[in-house]
């Protein structure tokens, strides 16, 4: 009878598996789904299985909604949760198909979840993905068919995580603090350099993430996960962050800056993997070790969890008021790993486009030797946390960007005056053609003043003392690489809005010259010093207008202040 009884319940098994097998399964190895048939197939296992369910989040910018599907282990509603993230680079489908698999094996348990939910976004960039075709991945090993790079609105979703000019990053903001990720992997394919692994990966940044989680993830987590994929035959590398050159010389660690979806999600100490199969292996291939890496990262957190939450927590606790961050890394070259690397010889030979010497790999003669891995950053830029932040009821755009984020404010209750730092921009550069719709800024210094400066009925007030501190940091603090500054949500603080004309400021210029002594010391000084500014005669107008009360105080002045 037993007998009997495991026979029906495998048979019943097989009988599942055929009747969910993905597009992907049903195809020849190198056919990824398209969109209509992923929502089907997800929309199928909700249908029949109690544990899946899709939810929608927010909108592509095309406007169709971004779907999670959603593996819930005996309707335990409070598990951790793993968030995947899938298509935010529809040509590199990858982990859309293997997500889908992963999803129906979960279901019919085939694996286990070790009690973990699993959310995953089906397809982040909807738009992306329905604009299908062969030849945008020019340097691609398949599929057959694919998705493109940027969205409806021609944005890299991939760099967009702060800046939020796309729908389908607000809606990615909302699923990451609904569900609140204790990991997050998300799905890509490389570029670059051709050598023998079929996966490479990268791990947030050790020093973004600080030394307890940034030790954990890099020395235990991490490296167990790989071991464990390396013992499936999974050949594995750190991203080979290399174009035009060969890894031979040796490589650095990727720096995941905010704008990148692990750089924000380590914003909220959560720890993140960015999955990169190698663009030149079979398309079969690359979807099955995306899988594994998904198993085996849920195998691993599953029975670590306790230790990775408590990890979190000492994490959190550790940016207090008054303690110094890092807004600006600089990779030091003089420090590096010696790794094993199996790559491929490389060589020039005569290009038949140029008849210019050209670079090539020789497949026939694989190596396996020691190369350098540079993976130490040094700050280059510290500031002291302040106590809070004070912003304006007029900045209501940054206002809605950390509501979004769940940073927590409260309002002013009446007018009122504190002492506070204040920034005044002392210089920055500018990128010379524009960068995901942004004339991004970059290398941006400040001079801090201190102040009594009056505040408003109805301004915020914001403790740095809460979850999100690092988002405050990285965002409000112009220096910050990817900075809401550096963003050019301030911009307007950069222009003069009263001028004045040189005929009737002679005049003035005169009298002020005459009733301040220290003004007319210095200008005199300044002449002396500065032969140029001798002869002319409109830059000394403009000297002392500058210089007088007439001038307005608002230029440069960053209008986000700070209380230590």
């Amino acid at each position: 009878m037993k007998k009997l009884l495991l026979f029906f319940i495998l048979q019943n098994i097989f009988l599942y598996a055929q009747n969910f097998k993905t597009p992907f399964e049903k195809g020849n190895g190198n056919q990824s789904v398209t969109y209509e048939e992923m929502v089907k197939y997800y929309d199928n296992l909700d249908h029949n299985f109690e544990a899946i369910t899709v939810k929608n989040f927010g909108t592509d910018d095309n406007g169709e909604p971004i779907k999670v599907v959603v593996f819930t282990p005996l309707k335990n509603e409070k598990s951790p949760v793993i968030l995947i993230n899938n298509g935010i680079h529809p040509g590199e489908p990858d982990g859309i198909d293997a997500t889908m698999m992963l999803m129906r094996d979960l279901a019919t348990g085939k694996i286990s979840s070790n009690n973990l939910k699993i959310a995953a976004v089906q397809s982040y960039n909807i738009s992306g993905m329905l604009r299908r075709g062969k030849y945008s991945r020019a340097n691609q090993n398949g599929p057959e068919e694919y998705g493109f790079r940027g969205n409806a609105r021609n944005y890299d979703l991939n760099r967009d995580f702060i800046k939020n000019d796309s729908e389908n990053s607000k809606s990615f903001q909302q699923i990451f603090h609904y569900y609140k990720p204790i990991y997050f992997i998300d799905n890509h394919v490389s570029n670059g350099a051709d050598y023998q692994y079929l996966f490479t990966y990268i791990s947030t940044n050790k020093e973004r993430l600080g030394k307890t989680l940034g030790d954990y993830f890099n020395e235990k987590m991490q490296p167990e996960i790989l071991e464990n994929l390396e013992k499936k035959g999974i050949l594995t590398t750190p991203y080979v962050n290399i174009h035009g050159d060969s890894p031979e010389e040796g490589f650095p660690a990727f720096m995941d800056s905010p704008r990148y979806a692990t750089g924000y999600t380590t914003l909220f100490n959560t720890l993140g993997t960015v999955v990169e199969t190698h663009m030149l292996k079979p398309y079969k291939d690359r979807v099955r070790v995306t899988y594994e890496y998904m198993l085996e990262s849920m195998n691993f957190v599953g029975k670590n969890v306790s230790e990775i939450q408590k990890k979190m927590t000492e994490s959190s606790t550790q940016l207090q008021p008054g303690n110094q961050y890092t807004l600006q890394w600089k990779l030091d070259d003089t420090k590096f790993q010696l790794i094993d690397f199996k790559g491929y010889e490389a060589g020039k030979k005569t290009s038949e486009v140029s008849g210019k010497p050209r670079l090539f790999y020789d497949r026939t003669k694989p190596f396996n030797r020691k190369v350098k891995f540079f993976d130490e950053y040094v700050s280059t830029k510290e500031i002291t946390i302040p106590r809070y932040y004070v912003i304006p009821k007029s900045e209501y755009k940054v206002i809605e960007f950390l509501k979004r984020n769940n940073i927590k404010m409260k309002k002013i209750g009446q007018d009122s005056a504190m002492n506070i730092e204040m920034y005044r921009m002392a210089d920055f550069k500018t990128v010379k053609n524009p960068y995901e719709g942004h004339y991004l800024h970059y290398e941006t210094k400040t001079i801090s003043e201190l102040q009594h400066r009056s505040f408003r009925k109805g301004d915020f007030l914001i403790s740095t003392k809460q979850e999100g501190v690092k988002y405050l940091l990285e965002t409000l603090e112009p220096e910050a690489t990817d900075s809401f500054f550096n963003w050019n949500f301030f911009d307007a603080i950069l222009g003069q809005k009263e001028y004045f004309s040189d005929y009737v400021f002679e005049d003035t210029a005169a009298e002020l010259l005459k009733k301040s002594q220290v003004l007319r010391t210095a200008f005199e000084f300044k002449k002396i010093a500065e032969p140029d500014f001798a002869q002319d005669a409109n830059a000394q107008l403009e000297w002392i207008y500058k210089n007088s009360e007439y001038y307005e105080g608002s230029v440069n002045l960053y209008p986000i202040f700070r209380i230590l």
